[in-house]
């Protein structure tokens, strides 16, 4: 028989190994507690302020607790069995160390308070975690503004930002609350300021900061007028200004306060001028749960049994979804849209069922009973015409007035809101696209045509520049980072899928990938550095389709989420998406 050492001699095969690895520790501490328990082996007593005392094992709360590692392997405490803790709760303590020997601990509505900070001295995250999860869990109206003060006083910064978030996002509930009333100025000034409020309207911040004043009149008063700094009064209401804030005898008797109403009454002015730049500034600007994005803008055009269209719809690429919008006051095609003022949108002639057009609808999208209505008349009936704007001016160039074709084209100063003709192309076009680039205007196409011409605004003078590639009649363009885009179109007897670029500082047009379908006829906006083409024909069918361009990549994408209504002709833009725009005016319509 071999002996044990035969056996285990070393042989062809790999070493022997055997792993063990013990599945629990819990019975070890089960143990180390049931003697801290008993007060055995304990080399350590805790002392609070309070008189409260705690044994323990050193090296059992060592490795537990940073704090504690360092207390008793650097500093004199290493050498003492009683060490005081100041500022701590002892049952906060007690809880603590017992969580340290058994792992487990009892979060409650009434020891948290005490357990989040005595965590955070101690070091112990997981708790102090816990802690902040169990706050998280219990935010309310009434509750969740000394949750948040909590939080930052021990430095919890996730319970910090997702308490100011429920804070912004149920501003109207927690202002109604007695801890409201408790802020400070400070606080007060940074929860107003913030552009991430959502409120039914600018009404309730304003009622709210009057009651916080009236709660401490004496030290609140005098910075009321940095309160009225961040409030948005512009946008409530003329009538509420006129009736509340007007009358409001905190304001009356402070001069600055009076500038704030007074600014606030001057924009409701410009405002009914419609065209008149207005002035902005944070108070006329409405806030943005979310942040600010761009969505594109449909309106109007000719749809599959060439009806022609009132309705409009919008694209907002973050949900990836349309959605319908209001209807316009007379249907067209062939127009132009442009967007003055950042958020007033101008649906320029077309034609209808029975004429060419010369007149302007336009819509106010803050405007909380935002509708179209008419607005000016261009000097001349167009459609098929090109439209851009420069430093607030509108230029329509060329197009078709009923009878003839044209090379006339007009601009609309939206200060003085006055319209006067500009210098004539070289061409007359219509289905032709016009883009802006670094504040020049570029006609492009047209009519077969593949000529393009370049005006410049202070010069009042047409430049021929450098021909296309192809023909393109009824094209679309867009201008992405200083390169002019042309878009398919047609050359009279096929429809073009083909794009060209051309680029000021080379003077040459260049092919790019060609799109996923041929389309003339369709819209172009551009969202985030990219090049949406928006419905359209293919030569036999009207179009509900949208595909993007990435320049950054040079590849044609097709958007999943097709228009509500197959367009072609339709006018195209790009918006802000205003709040008041995507809950307020935007809503859901039925079509004709």
């Amino acid at each position: 028989m071999q002996n044990m050492n035969q056996i285990l001699e070393p042989s062809r095969c790999e070493p022997a190994r055997y792993d063990y690895k013990k599945s629990s520790y819990a019975e070890i501490y089960d143990v180390l507690q049931s003697l801290r328990q008993d007060e055995i082996l304990c080399d350590i007593k805790l002392e609070t302020d309070d008189g409260g005392f705690i044994f323990g094992h050193k090296v059992v709360l060592a490795s537990a607790s940073p704090y504690f590692h360092a207390m008793f392997t650097n500093f004199s405490e290493k050498n003492q069995d009683l060490v005081t803790i100041r500022q701590l709760d002892y049952s906060a303590l007690q809880l603590l160390i017992d969580f340290v020997y058994s792992g487990k601990i009892s979060i409650t509505e009434k020891n948290v308070q005490i357990l989040l900070p005595a965590s955070n001295l101690l070091q112990l995250q997981e708790v102090k975690n816990a802690c902040c999860d169990f706050l998280q869990a219990q935010l309310c109206p009434t509750n969740v503004i000394g949750i948040n003060l909590l939080a930052d006083l021990h430095g919890c910064m996730q319970l910090s930002t997702s308490s100011e978030l429920y804070i912004q996002q149920h501003f109207s509930d927690v202002v109604e609350e007695e801890e409201f009333l408790s802020l400070s100025s400070e606080q007060i000034v940074k929860l107003i300021s913030s552009d991430e409020l959502t409120v039914p309207s600018e009404e309730k911040i304003f009622e709210s900061v009057i009651r916080w004043v009236k709660h401490d009149l004496d030290s609140r008063k005098r910075i009321l007028p940095q309160l009225i700094e961040h409030m948005h009064l512009p946008l409530t209401s003329k009538g509420y200004i006129l009736k509340n804030v007007v009358d409001e005898p905190l304001l009356n008797n402070c001069f600055k306060c009076k500038d704030y109403v007074l600014e606030a009454l001057r924009f409701h002015l410009l405002k009914s001028e419609e065209l008149i730049p207005i002035p902005h500034n944070i108070r006329t600007k409405p806030r943005q749960p979310g942040g600010t994005h761009k969505v594109i803008l449909v309106v109007g055009g000719l749809g599959i049994n060439r009806n022609i269209l009132n309705s409009t719809e919008w694209y907002d690429p973050k949900i990836n979804k349309w959605q319908y919008g209001p209807k316009m006051i007379t249907p067209r095609y062939a127009g132009g849209l442009v967007v003055v003022n950042d958020n007033f949108v101008l649906g320029l002639g077309g034609s209808n069922s029975k004429s060419t057009l010369q007149s302007i609808d336009g819509i106010d999208l803050t405007s909380e009973s935002s509708r179209w209505r008419p607005t000016y008349d261009m000097l001349v009936e167009r459609r098929w015409f090109g439209v851009g704007v420069i430093n607030n001016c509108i230029y329509a160039v060329g197009g078709h007035d009923g009878n003839s074709y044209l090379n006339s084209a007009e601009v609309f100063d939206c200060r003085t809101r006055k319209c006067h003709t500009i210098s004539n192309m070289f061409t007359k076009r219509f289905g032709h696209g016009l883009g802006v680039l670094n504040n020049l205007l570029y006609v492009v196409g047209g009519q077969f045509e593949k000529s393009v011409e370049c005006y410049h605004p202070s010069l009042d003078k047409w430049t021929p520049i450098a021909d296309m590639c192809v023909r393109r009649s009824a094209v679309g363009v867009g201008v992405v980072d200083d390169v002019l885009y042309a878009v398919g179109g047609c050359d009279g007897h096929q429809v073009w899928s083909s794009v060209e670029a051309y680029s000021p500082s080379t003077g040459v047009w260049t092919n790019i990938p060609d799109m996923h379908l041929c389309r003339r006829s369709a819209g172009v906006a551009v969202l985030d550095g990219l090049l949406y083409v928006v419905g359209g024909q293919d030569g036999a069918s009207v179009l509900d389709s949208v595909e993007y361009y990435n320049p950054n990549t040079n590849k044609w994408t097709m958007v999943t989420a097709s228009m509500n209504v197959a367009r072609r002709y339709a006018g195209v833009v790009a918006i802000d998406s205003v709040r008041m725009f995507c809950e307020k005016v935007f809503c859901t319509y039925s079509i004709n």
